[in-house]
């Protein structure tokens, strides 16, 4: 296989797609074939025959490079989209719906209108569809996404200071438990493990596993343990270090689980 990624959206997610004979170069654009019609995007790198075996999903086919006609037949699709976009938001004030949309897009065919917007609560939006079929005389999506898939959609600067991992890597957004804050010992402060999004952080699953495999034989907070002349409570773990801290009574004492395993 010859496989390459590419974006739509020079912000938007990488999807990958099988190139076949074709040789291309970085931040070439293509015609692509997905499941909604005809796609232009641009080459971000080739994957390599490593990453591949990681792979397991079906790869659509690249159609071919663009031309300077793909080129301004794109620009023309993403001025409608843009108009496409306030006209959606005219028609659902006027049917009094109580929607908020983020962004449109045709494919570059034109198959299809693709509209993301946010809402309170389920929204019939049937009316709507069929105005907006009448204007574009084509195949009209709407979809309604959550508080993770917004900040997705429209981005900003996690508290790391780098850009959302939502926006700029990840493909997929998983699920994310309390239990992952609490595996790693962190404070169940909303304002600490919460992103942009509102929801818990998509980076508490990153070492997840790392932590329950470095937990395996430590204490609780908690326990008493009796070790060597030394008998006290424990107070405080550091996970990863695998050390703890022993309340003695008089005295706080630090304990490496490390050296004690060792010997």
């Amino acid at each position: 296989m010859n496989i390459y990624g590419v974006k739509f959206d020079d912000n938007g997610r990488m999807y990958y797609f099988n190139g076949h004979d074709l040789k291309i170069n970085n931040n070439v654009c293509v015609i692509v074939e997905t499941e909604k019609g005809l796609q232009y995007g641009k080459v971000i790198e080739k994957i390599d025959e490593k990453s591949l075996k990681n792979m397991t999903e079906n790869f659509k086919d690249i159609v071919r490079l663009t031309t300077k006609e793909d080129y301004r037949k794109h620009l023309i699709n993403l001025k409608d989209a843009d108009q496409a976009l306030k006209k959606a938001r005219e028609f659902a004030k006027e049917l009094g719906l109580n929607m908020r949309f983020l962004s449109s897009s045709f494919t570059f065919d034109k198959k299809q209108l693709l509209l993301n917007f946010t809402a309170d609560e389920r929204i019939d939006f049937r009316e709507l569809t069929k105005k907006l079929a009448a204007v574009y005389r084509t195949r009209i999506e709407l979809r309604q996404i959550g508080a993770r898939d917004k900040a997705s959609n429209v981005g900003g600067i996690g508290q790391c200071g780098r850009e959302l991992c939502c926006k700029s890597f990840l493909n997929s957004i998983e699920s994310v438990s309390m239990n992952m804050a609490k595996n790693q010992n962190l404070a169940l402060n909303p304002a600490k493990i919460n992103g942009c999004c509102g929801r818990l952080l998509c980076c508490l699953a990153y070492e997840d596993q790392n932590y329950l495999d470095s937990q395996k034989g430590l204490p609780n907070i908690g326990d008493v343990l009796k070790m060597n002349d030394i008998k006290g409570k424990v107070i405080a773990i550091d996970i990863l270090n695998r050390k703890i801290k022993l309340d003695c009574g008089n005295e706080i004492v630090e304990v490496d689980l490390k050296n004690e395993r060792n010997k």
